[in-house]
């Protein structure tokens, strides 16, 4: 029988006395270092060239017509820009202090950005539809396999809090996320556009390019977010108030819908949950009093100089204190993990838990989905609470980063015992042009 000759050092090893096995193993660990010293000089060269802005019309332009040609040029592209993003937020991550990327957590998530720089990187060139069907596969199975990134983080910046400020874990969270939806952004955009070339498209106009809706309907948005949101809090809670939508219901505009979903079921979990625990506190927890509605009212582009659509979400569950305001956009503000208002000792209130019940459950092999943050926007499920990273406080400044991602705004205007406003700017792709994202 022949062996492999990369298996003899190993069986040998076996047969040696202990120091001279121990020596081995450090051997061998020294041999594979020019692999990893490559990787990290493709690491440097890519970090030092800063990837291109993303320009919305050039988002939509893959698409607009749908061609094997444009599809391949769009593979390049990929090709070309998500392994720079990878490896600034690989950098960033190695750039951390020492005990800090140390952490078991950080750790991990600084090898998968590795692992998939490496992939990316060193990917052959795809020529043909055949071989992107095959890349498109694997880049559906690379995004999936990122899919708790941010909740991994967020568990190893809780475990360093002493070792670094709120403020240094918000900037680095804010460019981390900021990167994230970069990254998602060109890579679902693509799987988007293949498999709507795979599927054949009868000719004629289409409001789709990819993930963007030409035609998005925010009041369907708010209809279908809503009757998620308000089936989670019954179970949680016992119960939930009506949503009221007003203003132009019929309105459309051209928008990513799952940023759209995700912004507006963070919103909406909030206001569910303070205008049920402001009714429980102020009538008892058995009242049988109609809980107040939630009103949203949409808003139209007012003209073609100003093309933000705007939202906004009222609801009467009691404000936030002006001693919390400050801090109602801060990823570390929150109260997750209290069984009842009552609990709430630090006085947060629902804005600080940004969330209806639950906890995070980072990566510990639970099932249904646990810790996979909103399921990565689009996966739900009764079992992880109203926020899958419930407990770490991610919900607004996370949903303002997406609304502000394509130049929109979101503001929070509180009534101290009364209610809170929620205001969304979100602009409209198509009006957008060559604005940088």
């Amino acid at each position: 029988m022949t062996l492999k000759t990369g298996l003899l050092p190993r069986i040998r090893a076996t047969a040696r006395p202990w120091h001279r096995h121990h020596y081995c193993r450090y051997h061998a660990r020294h041999i594979a270092e020019p692999q990893g010293l490559q990787l990290s000089q493709l690491l440097a060269t890519y970090a030092a060239h800063p990837p291109h802005p993303i320009t919305l019309s050039s988002l939509i332009a893959f698409g607009q017509p749908l061609t094997p040609e444009s599809l391949l040029h769009s593979v390049s592209y990929v090709l070309s820009e998500i392994p720079r993003r990878l490896a600034r937020r690989a950098r960033a991550l190695e750039t951390l202090p020492f005990i800090v990327g140390t952490n078991p957590y950080m750790a991990k998530t600084l090898k998968a950005y590795r692992d998939s720089f490496q992939f990316l990187a060193t990917y052959p060139r795809v020529t043909t539809l055949d071989e992107n069907a095959k890349f498109t596969a694997e880049l559906s199975q690379l995004v999936e396999s990122h899919r708790n990134d941010i909740p991994t983080m967020a568990k190893g910046f809780q475990e360093c809090a002493k070792y670094m400020s709120p403020a240094q874990v918000s900037k680095f969270l804010d460019g981390a996320i900021r990167n994230r939806i970069s990254v998602r952004l060109i890579a679902e955009q693509h799987i988007a556009l293949s498999r709507a070339l795979e599927d054949r498209p009868k000719p004629g106009p289409t409001s789709h390019y990819g993930i963007v809706d030409m035609a998005c309907s925010p009041a369907a948005m708010i209809k279908m977010c809503g009757e998620f949101v308000s089936e989670l809090c019954e179970v949680t809670l016992g119960a939930a108030p009506a949503i009221v939508i007003d203003g132009h219901p019929d309105t459309t505009f051209a928008y990513v819908p799952v940023h759209l979903e995700y912004i507006l079921t963070e919103i909406l979990k909030n206001a569910f949950r303070a205008t049920v625990e402001h009714h429980y506190m102020q009538f008892g927890n058995y009242s049988t009093r109609t809980l107040p509605a939630i009103t949203v009212t949409i808003s139209p582009p007012p003209s073609q100089c100003s093309p933000f659509l705007s939202i906004r979400v009222r609801d009467q569950g009691g404000g936030v204190s002006p001693s919390n305001m400050a801090r109602i956009f801060s990823y570390a503000f929150t109260t997750a993990g209290h069984s009842s208002p009552e609990d709430d000792v630090g006085g947060g209130g629902p804005y600080a838990a940004q969330h209806v019940g639950g906890s995070a459950a980072v990566g510990e092999g639970t099932s249904g989905g646990e810790g996979n943050l909103f399921g990565e926007i689009t996966g739900k499920g009764l079992q992880v609470g109203l926020g899958t990273i419930a407990g770490l406080g991610y919900g607004l400044p996370m949903s303002r980063l997406y609304a502000c991602y394509f130049g929109g705004s979101l503001d929070l205007f509180s009534l101290d015992g009364w209610g809170s406003d929620v205001f969304v700017k979100l602009r409209s792709v198509d009006q957008a042009g060559n604005a940088e994202i």
